[in-house]
């Protein structure tokens, strides 16, 4: 197929929703591995660490509301040394605020 324009935007399209399908295995585990390593520690932070605190609760949230926005922030480029690790810090970021929402539904139910 010739390089027009249409061809590099389906092209674009195709890595964004089946890129993960077409990643190594490596990258999967990985990913998957970090986004449930992320919500058991986020769950285990959420419900034991910051309910065991009394006047320290007001300066853990915002500490983990600047991790997230930190770890959104310095994304480095695809081919960089660190891309793995921020890879890892990111899906972990992913499953911390899985948790922290799942915990709200349970706190408003």
């Amino acid at each position: 197929m010739q390089k027009t324009r249409f061809s590099e935007i389906f092209d674009k399209l195709d890595i964004i929703f089946l890129g993960f399908f077409k990643s190594s295995w490596k990258l999967k585990s990985l990913s998957l591995i970090s986004i449930l390593g992320g919500y058991f520690l986020f769950t285990n932070l959420i419900s034991h660490f910051i309910s065991d605190l009394d006047k320290n609760k007001l300066i853990i949230v915002p500490l983990v509301i600047l991790y997230f926005e930190f770890i959104t922030r310095i994304k480095p480029k695809n081919n960089s040394l660190f891309y793995i690790s921020w890879l890892v810090l990111d899906k972990s970021r992913i499953g911390g605020i899985y948790a922290l929402i799942l915990e709200a539904f349970k706190l408003g139910s």
